[in-house]
C-alpha cells in the first residue's frame, strides 16, 4: 500500500518518517519530491566488479553542470531520508526523465530502518545541465506486511552509508580487493 501525501505528512509529524530537510511544499499526491544533492562522483574509467570503482568528485555549481552521455555519474539525494515503519521507493520522475536523465534504474528500493541520503546511479541521453538541489525525482512509503526488520540490525554492507557510496561488490567477489 502506497502512502498518499497527507499519510506522508500524519507519519512524520509522528516520528514515523524521517525528511530532512522536509518541505511540506514537495508532497505530491503520493510521494515526496526530492532534490538533487551538491556532489557527484565521475567514474568515467572502465568498471571491474572485482576492485573499487575509482572516480573523481565533483561540486555541482549554482550554474549547474552538463552531464554527457557515456558517463556514469554516482549523486545523493539533498535530504535524509527513513523509516523503521516502512519501506521507500525512490526513482527519477516524468520531469528528469523527459531530458534524457536515467536516474536510479537499479536499487530503487529502501528497506525499513535505512535512514540515508541516497546514493543515485545518474546516466544522461545527450548532454544536460543539472543543478544542485533541482527536483530530481519522487520517493513513495510502502506499508509493510509481516514482522519487521530494521535493515540497521542486518549487518549488511551499505548500513553505514552517510553519502554517495561505490559498489561495494568486490566485498563479495572471490579474489576481489578489499
Amino acid at each position: 500500500m502506497i502512502l498518499t501525501s497527507s499519510a506522508i505528512a500524519a507519519a512524520r509529524a509522528a516520528g514515523e518518517i524521517t525528511i530532512e530537510p522536509y518541505d511540506p511544499a514537495r508532497l505530491s499526491p503520493n510521494a515526496y519530491d526530492w532534490c538533487l544533492g551538491d556532489t557527484l562522483r565521475v567514474c568515467d574509467t572502465d568498471l571491474d566488479a572485482a576492485i573499487p570503482t575509482p572516480y573523481t568528485e565533483t561540486t555541482i555549481p549554482t550554474a549547474g553542470l552538463i552531464l554527457e552521455p557515456g558517463v556514469l555519474y554516482l549523486g545523493v539525494t539533498h535530504e535524509r531520508t527513513g523509516s523503521e515503519t516502512y519501506a521507500q521507493f525512490l526513482n527519477g520522475d516524468r520531469t528528469t526523465g523527459a531530458l534524457g536523465i536515467w536516474v536510479h534504474v537499479s536499487a530503487p528500493l529502501g528497506h525499513q530502518g535505512h535512514a540515508i541520503r541516497w546514493t543515485l546511479e545518474i546516466r544522461a541521453v545527450r548532454p544536460v545541465r543539472v543543478y544542485p538541489r533541482m527536483t530530481f525525482g519522487k520517493l513513495v512509503f510502502l506499508h509493510c506486511l509481516g514482522t519487521s526488520a530494521s535493515y540497521q540490525l542486518h549487518g549488511l554492507k551499505y548500513a553505514a552509508t552517510t553519502g554517495i557510496d561505490i559498489s561495494r561488490l568486490y566485498e563479495e567477489l572471490a579474489g576481489g580487493t578489499t
